[in-house]
């Protein structure tokens, strides 16, 4: 039972017991219409940190540009990129947007990861996952959203990573209100998967509609956790529906997650802010 100060506690009961009961049946839906998503798109654990970095304030295509600019010059390693001036580097990621910014950050970690875990990072991601998260948030330009992206997607560790479209669909299904911070959202989501029967999370027959094919994806094949990996796939297919449906005007009519709507003209609000 949580305790009176659990964030599953504070936000509205209502809403935490419809979470708890239907995020496994979100997923069950989407996973059942889209099948496994293959995401994170890399190749390496550094490429998912880069691109957690580069990805804040921008679309993926952008960083995909950026991506494809330092893996042709050879800069997608720690080694790499440690070595290579601040002005290069911002030369390479400038179509990902905030260039000096998102440059700067990036040296600020590699700093992180020397100075902390003598530039390995099998060391970092071997810390207990609280530990390692406030060290992440720590640094310059590290929000929520990108500590969790790069424990979960590079670390293998099990954390559920809210963003934007996370945050639209649950607020549009009326399972959360506009002031529900991240922290809760985590909480309540993590709750919810975590203490679900195994079995009640597995789909027999899904489509095989991908948005990454596996040999272009390494990471996305990589071991690891059960519970990371429903919240890995979880997480990408809220992206999935996001980008198809639940875009800043809802398309509700054919949405795998239509039959949960609590209102019979779609989607409960206009909109939801786009970060935290």
């Amino acid at each position: 039972m949580p305790r009176p100060t659990d964030p599953i506690t504070r936000s509205s009961p209502f809403a935490s017991r419809r979470l708890r009961g239907e995020i496994p049946l979100y997923y069950t839906a989407l996973l059942a219409r889209y099948g496994p998503q293959n995401w994170w798109p890399a190749r390496s654990r550094f490429e998912v940190i880069v691109g957690a970095y580069l990805t804040q304030n921008t679309n993926w295509s952008n960083v995909e540009k950026a991506l494809l600019n330092l893996r042709r010059a050879h800069m997608l390693s720690v080694n790499a990129m440690r070595a290579l001036p601040m002005e290069e580097l911002e030369t390479l990621v400038r179509p990902s947007g905030y260039f000096r910014q998102k440059t700067r950050n990036l040296k600020i970690f590699i700093a992180f990861l020397d100075s902390q875990y003598s530039g390995s990072l099998s060391r970092m991601f071997a810390q207990p996952t609280e530990k390692l998260r406030a060290e992440l948030l720590a640094l310059n330009g590290v929000g929520p959203e990108t500590a969790d992206s790069i424990l979960l997607y590079a670390g293998n560790h099990p954390v559920f990573v809210v963003d934007a479209y996370t945050r639209r669909v649950l607020l549009r299904h009326g399972i959360i209100g506009q002031k529900t911070n991240y922290e809760e959202i985590r909480s309540m989501i993590e709750h919810a998967i975590s203490s679900s029967e195994a079995e009640s999370l597995v789909v027999r027959a899904v489509v095989a509609d991908s948005r990454h094919p596996v040999s272009r994806s390494r990471m996305s094949s990589s071991a690891r956790s059960s519970l990371a990996q429903h919240y890995n796939e979880l997480h990408a297919l809220i992206v999935r529906v996001g980008n198809h449906y639940c875009r800043a005007k809802p398309n509700c009519e054919g949405c795998p997650l239509q039959s949960f709507l609590k209102t019979l003209n779609g989607a409960t609000a206009e909109g939801a802010p786009e970060s935290y």
